[in-house]
């Protein structure tokens, strides 16, 4: 079999961690086992669907590496084909005019509400033998509905939540075209999923209530019927439903907020699934490693906390050279002109240790571009007259010096030494005035890579 993965947003709000991790499985699967991996774009719903979202999709799959397979497929450009079924499907006495209106459907759902009973369409224009229907009203456009089968049953075994059986008499008889004629969802989708010989369904499980019914119009087709895997969904670290601050939120937030790509694809990869006790891996492990039997059946829960130390690993093990091409424009924003590369990529390697996200290690670093003004906090508790001159003293000595890292820190260790004083006694107050923050990384290699003449000037404002 030649698999074939598809992922098949709807461009009308954001994509989200959820959707994002289901269009990696989906790749993942693919990449697996030498198939190929589809984006297909749902825009059916035109008062929904946005130019802008369609393009952040394209914008956070490109950001991901995620690469699909051929062109991108648009649903608005196969309505006619949409139509062509429908009337096949009509001719063949699996689908009818339905005139039910608006209001009569309202009160059908109050009624069989208040009667205990599961709300449905009752088939009051479904044709039957024998049965004889009312009189078309003129002045409503009617839907078109699916003849769904009043008995059997519709089972699959679902590649993550095992076998699923659902029976027909529990489903109604879904509207496959608008009043206005635009074909709906579940219909598009099996349409599309047949044509574009998609062998593997993989999304969320809240679709697990569509698949019955897809089923259905994929047999009244005569159309082969994929496999399907229902993802659990994610939850917040409460257990409760994603929030934009927790996760639901657009995946170029991500971006914006400093996260590495691979860093994201790392984490998503391991929410929901995993390969042994491995927790960092590559995309080209991923795809070498990815399988349905390490999906969990149970909801994953969103740890922000994870996400931060897997991105920390990747800052921490990516070249210099690499984050400053990303770091650059970061300061260039805050109208810092980089003049120096050596001192962006010397404070990168000091730094990148200890960084989380990209945005703080902008902000951490900014001072070595621009001079910071120290917090009153600071400049009360570190420097006064006497400290003062001492790091003044400090810097006409330090100024005589051959200038590497390691004469340096070498220089600092015997000058506290030789002036009888605890190491903070200097440390402290020169990060104050150099750095703007009690907190940084040695304070030797800083002085270093700023250069004498930085600090001497630094040093002369107080």
């Amino acid at each position: 079999m030649n698999i074939v993965t598809r992922f098949a947003p709807s461009p009308t709000g954001y994509l989200h961690i959820g959707g994002i991790r289901t269009a990696l499985f989906s790749w993942a699967f693919a990449k697996k086992n030498n198939g190929k991996f589809i984006l297909r774009i749902e825009d059916t719903d035109i008062e929904r669907s946005t130019p802008e979202a369609i393009e952040i999709i394209k914008a956070g799959m490109k950001w991901l590496k995620l690469n699909h397979d051929g062109e991108i497929f648009y649903q608005t450009q196969r309505i006619e084909r949409y139509k062509e079924l429908i009337t096949l499907l009509i001719e063949q006495g699996d689908a009818y005019y339905c005139y039910t209106s608006k209001e009569e459907l309202i009160q059908l759902r109050e009624m069989q509400l208040k009667e205990g009973q599961k709300p449905k369409y009752d088939g009051r224009w479904r044709p039957e033998a024998n049965k004889e229907l009312p009189i078309a009203p003129e002045k409503i456009q009617p839907v078109i509905r699916f003849k769904t089968p009043k008995d059997g049953v519709i089972k699959w075994n679902d590649m993550v939540k095992g076998e699923i059986l659902i029976k027909n008499e529990e489903l109604d008889d879904l509207i496959i075209a608008r009043s206005d004629g635009t074909p709906t969802y579940n219909f598009c989708v099996v349409v599309d999923d047949w044509d574009m010989k998609v062998t593997h369904v993989i999304r969320g499980d809240d679709h697990i209530n569509n698949t019955p019914r897809q089923i259905n119009l994929l047999k009244a087709l005569n159309a082969p019927i994929p496999q399907y895997a229902h993802l659990s969904m994610i939850l917040a670290e409460d257990g409760q439903k994603l929030s934009k601050r927790y996760g639901a939120s657009s995946v170029m937030k991500y971006r914006d907020d400093g996260y590495l790509p691979e860093a994201v694809i790392n984490y998503l990869a391991r929410l929901g699934w995993s390969h042994g006790d491995e927790e960092i891996f590559s995309v080209d492990q991923l795809s070498e490693w990815f399988d349905f039997d390490q999906v969990t059946s149970s909801a994953a829960q969103f740890d922000q906390e994870k996400l931060d130390w897997i991105n920390n690993y990747y800052i921490k093990n990516k070249p210099a050279g690499e984050l400053a091409k990303l770091i650059k424009p970061k300061l260039e924003d805050m109208g810092i002109e980089i003049i120096d590369e050596d001192v962006l990529k010397n404070a990168i390697k000091l730094y990148q240790d200890r960084e989380k996200n990209l945005n703080d290690f902008t902000a951490d670093i900014l001072f070595f571009f621009k001079t910071p003004t120290p917090p009153e906090e600071l400049k009360n508790k570190y420097l006064d007259v006497e400290s003062i001159n001492f790091v003044k003293d400090f810097t006409d000595e330090i100024a005589t010096l051959d200038w590497t890292d390691s004469n340096v820190n070498n220089f600092i260790k015997e000058f506290v030494k030789k002036k009888g004083v605890k190491f903070p006694a200097i440390a402290m107050p020169l990060r104050t005035i150099i750095a703007g923050t009690d907190n940084t990384p040695n304070i030797g290699s800083i002085i270093f890579i700023l250069g004498i003449d930085n600090i001497k000037e630094r040093i002369s404002l107080f």
